[in-house]
């Protein structure tokens, strides 16, 4: 019996992409209770013929390989969802590595936990170049989504949900609830998101919670091109709209500006408290969701 399936949708990255394949390889959990769905999101470079390897060089591993040619990230997790056979469905991305108790720290809980219906662990952030000094924890969250919530099992904090790159749900949650909205998330290389965000509100909507489960360990390696000037206003213009998409979809934009409004207050007090870099960057990302976040629709 497949007691979890591992979902990883990958794009063009295929170097990077083994580091991740390889920390699935080390799980101590038993093979045979759990498998790996990969899914080729339409990748133009030898992503298939690199996992084909790593699939021969581990054949206890219950690996598989999935191509879905629409292109996008939503796209490509249904996808994983539907080839995969397990009673939990866990998520990771292909700029990760996982602990080797990943696995089984997940399986633990859901067997631990049955009135748990989705979950969430630690993430944490790893600079291969160095954290810049810009950084602050305000302009790493949309970044890295650094997520640290103690040692124990506990219900997630209000207003936080599981990082779409850590998160594990039960089969019958999704035949209840659906899957990833496709017209929200990443397509190729443009960065609109709120995809996870979506789905929790369509399981806060059924009475549900969710939990964190902090053996389920995932670093987040973050390239030195995701720290440029430029690739960060890209991502909080993307994140503004990806917060019209989904205030949309809800009927709520009107609360969408007031929020925006009141985050600028809180934005200009916080800078005031960091060194120049640091609120310089924080002005930025306020700046840059705003603009997403108002933009007429024709824009987009």
């Amino acid at each position: 019996m497949i007691r979890l399936s591992l979902v990883i949708a990958t794009y063009n990255r295929a170097e990077q992409f083994m580091t991740t394949l390889r920390s699935v390889a080390e799980q101590s959990h038993p093979a045979t209770e759990w498998e790996c769905v990969v899914v080729d999101n339409n990748s133009k470079d030898d992503t298939r013929h690199r996992v084909e390897i790593f699939c021969a060089e581990h054949p206890a591993l219950q690996l598989r390989y999935v191509f879905e040619e629409r292109q996008g990230l939503s796209y490509a997790r249904n996808a994983g969802i539907t080839a995969s056979r397990g009673e939990v469905v866990a998520f990771i991305d292909d700029d990760e590595r996982i602990v080797e108790d990943f696995v089984g720290a997940y399986i633990d809980f859901f067997a631990e936990h049955p009135e748990a219906m989705a979950a969430g662990g630690k993430i944490v952030a790893e600079y291969p170049t160095g954290r810049p000094t810009w950084m602050s924890r305000y302009t790493e969250q949309p970044i890295a989504n650094p997520m640290d919530f103690g040692d124990k099992v506990r219900c997630f904090p209000s207003g936080r949900i599981p990082g779409g790159g850590n998160m594990a749900m039960r089969r019958i949650l999704l035949d209840e609830v659906g899957a990833f909205n496709t017209s929200l998330g990443r397509t190729g290389k443009h960065l609109i998101g709120g995809e996870e965000s979506e789905l929790f509100e369509r399981i806060a909507d059924k009475g549900y919670e969710w939990y964190y489960v902090p053996r389920a360990v995932m670093y987040h390696i973050i390239p030195a091109e995701k720290l440029t000037k430029e690739y960060f206003e890209r991502l909080a213009l993307n994140t503004g709209r990806s917060q019209r998409m989904r205030a949309e979809l809800r009927g709520r934009v009107t609360g969408l500006y007031i929020r925006e409004v009141m985050k600028w207050v809180a934005t200009l007090l916080l800078s005031l408290m960091h060194r120049p870099a640091q609120s310089r960057y924080l002005i930025r990302l306020r700046r840059g969701i705003s603009k997403g976040v108002f933009e007429r629709k024709e824009q987009r």
